[in-house]
C-alpha cells in the first residue's frame, strides 16, 4: 500500500512523467546505439578473426571514438568537456558559442517581432495590404531556409555587411511570420458586438486599437512569440552553417561533421534545444505575468 501510495504521488505530480519517459527515451537511445554502431564493429571482429558476445558488442559500440550515434554518457562527457572544463572564453567551449549563436538569435527575434506586428497592424486595418501583402508572406515561407541563407550572407557580405546582421536578418525571416499570423488572428478577434460597442460611445480608431483589439491580441502574441523565439535560434545556427563562421553552435557543428566527432554534435544540439526550451520557459513566464496584470486567469 505504502508503494503504491508513492507511485501515485508520482504519477500525480509534474516530475513523476518527466522522469519515466526520459528513462525511456535513454534506453531507447542505448539501444540504437548497439544497433547503429554494431555493423562496423562486426565488421571488425570478423577481421581480426575476434570472438565477440553480445555484451562486449553493446560495450564497444557504447564506447567507439568517432560512433555513428554516440551514447548517452559519451554526449555528457562531451558536455560536461566542452561546458564546465573550457573556460568561456574559449573558443572550444560551448557557452562561448551558445552566446555567439543566442546575440544573433536575440536580435532577429526582436527584429522580426516589431516587423511582425508593424505588418499585422497594416493588414488588420489597411484593406489594400490584406489583398496584396499577406499572399506574398505566406509564400515567402514556401522557400527553404537552408536555401536562402547562404544567399542572404554572400549578398550581404558582397555590401561588406558580415558577423552579426546577416544572421539576424535570417532568423528575422523565420520569426516575422508566425507574429504576423497571430496577431492579425489576434487584432480581429474581437466580435462585431463589441467593436460595435465601442463604435456607439465614439472611440476612435486608436482608441478601439488600444482598448479592444490589443488586449485582445495578447493570447494570440505570446503564443506566436513562443514559436518565433524557438525559430530564432534555429535561423542563428543555419546561418551559422554556410558563413563558415568562427564562433557559433552552427560551426561547432560543423567542426564535428568535419571530423567525424559525433558527439560534439550532439552536444551542440542539446546544447541549442537547452537554449530554445529556456527562452520558451521565459516568454511563457511573461505571459503570466502579463495575464496576470490584466487580471486574467489562463
Amino acid at each position: 500500500m505504502e508503494v503504491n501510495r508513492i507511485l501515485n504521488m508520482i504519477m500525480n505530480g509534474s516530475v513523476g512523467p518527466v522522469v519515466i519517459l526520459v528513462s525511456i527515451i535513454i534506453m531507447v537511445w542505448y539501444a540504437g546505439a548497439v544497433y547503429l554502431n554494431s555493423s562496423f564493429l562486426i565488421d571488425r571482429y570478423e577481421k581480426n578473426n575476434i570472438d565477440w558476445s553480445f555484451s562486449e558488442l553493446a560495450s564497444d559500440s557504447w564506447s567507439m571514438e568517432r560512433p555513428v550515434l554516440p551514447s548517452p554518457h559519451q554526449i555528457a562527457k562531451e558536455l560536461k568537456k566542452t561546458i564546465w572544463d573550457k573556460k568561456i572564453t574559449s573558443k572550444r567551449s560551448l557557452v562561448y558559442h551558445s552566446g555567439v549563436t543566442l546575440s544573433s538569435a536575440m536580435v532577429g527575434f526582436v527584429m522580426g517581432t516589431f516587423l511582425g506586428i508593424v505588418l499585422s497592424v497594416g493588414i488588420v486595418y489597411v484593406a489594400a495590404l490584406d489583398r496584396t501583402l499577406m499572399p506574398w508572406i505566406i509564400a515567402s515561407q514556401t522557400i527553404p531556409i537552408l536555401a536562402l541563407a547562404p544567399m542572404i550572407v554572400v549578398v550581404l557580405g558582397s555590401m561588406g555587411i558580415i558577423g552579426l546582421v546577416p544572421k539576424a536578418m535570417i532568423s528575422t525571416y523565420l520569426c516575422f511570420f508566425p507574429v504576423v499570423v497571430g496577431m492579425v488572428k489576434g487584432l480581429r478577434s474581437p466580435s462585431i458586438i463589441l467593436v460595435d460597442l465601442m463604435n456607439s460611445y465614439s472611440a476612435s480608431k486608436a482608441e478601439v486599437f488600444w482598448k479592444l483589439r490589443l488586449p485582445a491580441s495578447i493570447p494570440y502574441l505570446f503564443a506566436s512569440l513562443k514559436v518565433a523565439i524557438a525559430l530564432s535560434v534555429v535561423g542563428a545556427i543555419v546561418a551559422e552553417l554556410p558563413a563558415g563562421a568562427q564562433g557559433g553552435l552552427g560551426a561547432r557543428l560543423l567542426s564535428g561533421s568535419y571530423y567525424g566527432q559525433t558527439s560534439l554534435i550532439w552536444a551542440a544540439l542539446i546544447t541549442a534545444s537547452v537554449i530554445s526550451a529556456t527562452l520558451v520557459t521565459i516568454v511563457g513566464r511573461m505571459e503570466r505575468a502579463v495575464n496576470n496584470r490584466m487580471g486574467l486567469q489562463i
